[in-house]
C-alpha cells in the first residue's frame, strides 16, 4: 500500500495526508497533482505492509520525494 503526503519547505509539522492505494502510478500522478503550481509544498510517497514495530506505530519506507 502507498500513502502520499504533501508537506511545506519539507517540514513534518506541516504533513497532509492525500490518500492512499495499491497503486505506485496512481498514487505518483496524485502526488504530482497534489503539488502542481504551489511554491514551497513537496510530495512524499511511502509504501507499507501492514506491519507495526513494538510500539504500535505503522513501519512504512519513503518511495518516493519531490
Amino acid at each position: 500500500m502507498y500513502h502520499v503526503y504533501t508537506e511545506k519547505n519539507n517540514s513534518d509539522l506541516t504533513r497532509v495526508f492525500i490518500m492512499e492505494t495499491p497503486d505506485f502510478e496512481i498514487a505518483y500522478e496524485k502526488a504530482q497533482e497534489a503539488i502542481k503550481g504551489k511554491e514551497g509544498l513537496n510530495y512524499i510517497i511511502e509504501q507499507t505492509d501492514g506491519s507495526f514495530n513494538s510500539y504500535g506505530d505503522l513501519i512504512t519506507t519513503v518511495v518516493a520525494r519531490g
